[in-house]
């Protein structure tokens, strides 16, 4: 099992000479020095967390963590957990969203189920079952502790082997009705927010419904009475075993060293778990889009990261996150283009 503290010595910082060396071929391109803006500051951090300027993300997938929360039963969604398994198959299949977005740009998908109430049947559904589903967080605790470690376990150890793989990307996608409402508790506690500023509509709601969700928030937070500076108890009370898993797995990426694209709201919420757990995990978390979520821009803040993306999507399955990946292609294909010295002209002066 994980001990967060051994593992932020293991993390190492974003390399410095790499990311010298990067920005020093930014500067050599023919073009204004830092006219890609956050796209050359983001190819500069991939070279930082690889610790070598020469950037290759040809090799990408999304991951999709799928799992179900027993809050569905408080009436928070429109569908039940039937849902999850459905697009757990059809992301095997190949027939999600997310897969349609995928396919042109070339970035591979693979589901995992996580926490799911019904296995799938489809052996491209990776097994990483920690529990069938999670426990009605208005009545009782999510999971234990244990089971909440376990799912963060399991996110760290998927982006191992895909690293392993040799994939030199990953971004985080969730897939788990009811994950909006687990993941507005948890906002709630880790922002020291209301109910009211961090519940949204989700998958869409009515207006009666959506005000029943925001109540179910509140008074899941009371009940269950999280010990807001311990991270594993927040998610043990109010989480899901998508959200453990996708802390795991920005954990994951810091420590094997793979660029790690995070997705939305319920993407933002994992990554602030984990990097309350071990803080130095933030150097290898790339932001993709702002979520109109309500709660997504404080917790951009609060992790101190910028998005690159305002589309206001909210689509889930890692749709926001693959988004950002053709754009880092078209950066990656000037920052290995044309040089001032391959023009022939007089290169900028980065200095001024």
């Amino acid at each position: 099992m994980l001990d967060f503290g051994e593992l932020e010595a293991r993390i190492r910082p974003l390399d410095e000479g790499a990311m010298r060396a990067s920005r020093d071929r930014w500067n050599a391109v023919a073009k204004p020095v830092g006219s890609l803006g956050r796209l050359e500051e983001l190819v500069t951090q991939i070279a930082g967390i690889t610790g070598s300027p020469d950037v290759d993300v040809s090799r990408r997938c999304v991951a999709v963590v799928c799992s179900d929360n027993g809050v569905v039963a408080e009436g928070v969604t429109q569908g039940g957990s039937e849902i999850t398994l459905a697009i757990a198959d059809a992301l095997a299949q190949g027939r999600s969203s997310v897969c349609a977005m995928c396919r042109p740009v070339g970035i591979d998908v693979v589901p995992v189920d996580v926490g799911m109430a019904r296995p799938s049947a489809d052996p491209r559904v990776l097994d990483r079952n920690v529990a069938r589903g999670t426990g009605d967080i208005l009545h009782e605790p999510a999971m234990s502790r244990e089971q909440a470690l376990e799912a963060v376990q399991v996110g760290a150890d998927l982006v191992g082997g895909l690293a392993r793989e040799g994939y030199g990307l990953v971004a985080t996608g969730e897939m788990g009705i009811g994950n909006t409402t687990t993941s507005s508790a948890m906002a709630s506690v880790y922002l020291g927010a209301s109910a009211e500023a961090v519940t949204g509509k989700g998958a869409g709601l009515s207006e009666a419904d959506f005000r029943h969700k925001v109540e179910v928030v509140r008074e899941a937070v009371a009940a269950r009475r999280p010990d807001a500076d311990d991270p594993v108890d927040v998610l043990a009370k109010l989480g899901g075993f998508d959200i453990a898993a996708l802390a795991g797995m920005f954990l994951g990426g810091a420590l094997w060293r793979v660029p790690v694209v995070m997705d939305g709201f319920i993407s933002e919420v994992g990554a602030l778990t984990a990097v309350r757990l071990c803080p130095s995990c933030r150097c290898a978390i790339l932001p993709s889009h702002l979520s109109v979520e309500p709660a997504a821009r404080a917790l951009m803040d609060e992790l101190g990261l910028d998005p690159v993306l305002h589309a206001g999507m909210h689509l889930g399955e890692g749709t926001g996150a693959v988004c950002l990946v053709p754009l880092l292609d078209m950066a990656l294909s000037l920052y290995n283009g044309t040089t001032f010295e391959d023009a022939g002209v007089v290169a900028y002066d980065p200095d001024l």
